[in-house]
């Protein structure tokens, strides 16, 4: 038997009820804030990643499905979504514009890591990307945006905002940190490398003894330019009078090197531990980085996965949706068909072409969550007319063909 790889597990069932509700209500939103779709490819060059994600990062150190195509190509699978994004803005020149960009995304990423309950290797996010914007009210936006998308899928969260200043403000931070670290000593080899590469990621370490090394360490925010400082005190102003609560975190600097100016991150405890499920921030930088005109740019993505297990553990009932439709005698068949096809042009319809006894129909219907029942028998079939049942409301009835639309 042939299954699936570690990390990499089919989406069905309820977990593909969640799924389907979590990307409707994630595009619903999104669309509200004036974002419209792009779907990227799931093979890019590797460079891409390395040059955007950041080599101190775990995702291009250890993490990267990497391989040479037969064009002689480094490529590998999508670790992340907003370094696709950017390419797309830079190849269709939009950055010479300066044109003002609104996507959203969803799809698979991939990242070798060690699978756990909500992270596997194969995952799925949804993300935002706005481009050409440097107002800090759009920042607020897409926190308010993500506080939307929770508040519809009922999870509750806790936000937490850092500001990681600028090349003006960075350096000098920077400086300071790497004296800092130069006077300590235990530092697991991901920070020493780190120290080297971009120090500031040693912040975001996991490992419980360098978290304690840190804990006198200087804090950016003491070092933020007016500019940085202006916009971060209008951040924080800006989500107070929209009734947002939110914690400030100096060693919040997330998981990848291009971020600049905000970072936020919305953390769960309903999933077991307190989890990220959702993160993002500006990086204005990226867009040079990656050869393109200097611009502006913020974002965010949030986990599916993660979002899954949560409404899984909430039990939350699948509403009944659709029509299923079958016959008692398959001699029926052929004119359910007929009505299928119609009411298909508007409307979900599951159409059974064995025949069944109706107990048994009703059942196969109760299965699929299906919303009303109809059925044809000898004596539908002699009267043009169907046997009805709501399942919701268990409402019985024989009814016309001719007067069908009415009940739906």
């Amino acid at each position: 038997m042939i299954n699936a790889l570690k990390g990499m597990k089919d989406i069905e069932g309820k977990q593909a009820f969640y799924y389907t509700k979590i990307i409707k209500i994630c595009e619903e939103v999104a669309q509200n804030y004036g974002f419209s779709f792009i779907n990227t490819p799931h093979l890019e060059l590797s460079k891409l990643f390395k040059r955007s994600v950041g080599e101190s990062s775990d995702i291009v150190g250890k993490e990267m499905y990497e391989f040479i195509d037969k064009g002689g190509n480094e490529v590998c699978l999508r670790p992340e979504g907003t370094a696709s994004a950017v390419r797309s803005y830079i190849e269709h020149k939009m950055d010479k514009s300066g044109s003002v960009k609104r996507w959203f995304y969803h799809g698979s990423m991939f990242r070798y890591e060690r699978p756990q309950k909500g992270r596997l290797r194969e995952f799925h996010q949804f993300g935002v990307e706005s481009f050409g914007t440097a107002s800090v009210y759009e920042d607020a936006s897409l926190i308010l945006m993500l506080i939307e998308i929770f508040r519809r899928l009922k999870i509750k969260f806790s936000l937490v905002i850092n500001s990681l200043g600028c090349p003006l403000c960075l350096p000098s931070y920077k400086k300071d940190l790497v004296e800092f670290l130069e006077r300590q000593e235990g530092f697991c080899e991901d920070c020493l490398r780190r120290k080297i590469l971009n120090p500031i990621r040693i912040l975001d370490c996991k490992n419980t003894h360098c978290q304690n090394l840190l804990q006198n360490a200087p804090l950016l925010g003491q070092k933020l330019c007016p500019s940085c400082q202006r916009d971060f005190t209008l951040l924080q102003t800006c989500l107070r009078e929209n009734g947002v609560e939110f914690t400030l975190d100096d060693r919040l600097v997330r998981g990848l090197d291009y971020y600049s100016k905000s970072a936020f991150e919305f953390i769960s405890d309903e999933i077991g531990a307190k989890a990220a499920i959702a993160g993002g921030g500006r990086y204005d930088r990226l867009i040079e980085y990656l050869g393109g005109k200097s611009g502006y740019g913020v974002g965010f993505a949030l986990g599916i996965e993660r979002l899954i297990v949560i409404l899984e553990q909430k039990e939350e009932a699948q509403e009944r949706e659709g029509i299923y439709l079958c016959a008692l005698d398959e001699t029926y068949v052929s004119n359910l068909l007929q009505i299928s096809t119609k009411l298909r042009k508007n409307r979900k319809v599951f159409l059974s072409y064995e025949a069944k006894k109706l107990a048994k129909h009703l059942s196969n219907a109760d299965s699929i969550n299906a919303e009303i029942f109809l059925c044809m028998g000898e004596n539908e079939a002699k009267n043009e007319s169907l046997f009805y049942k709501n399942l919701n409301t268990k409402e019985e009835k024989q009814i016309l063909i001719s007067t069908l639309e009415q009940y739906l």
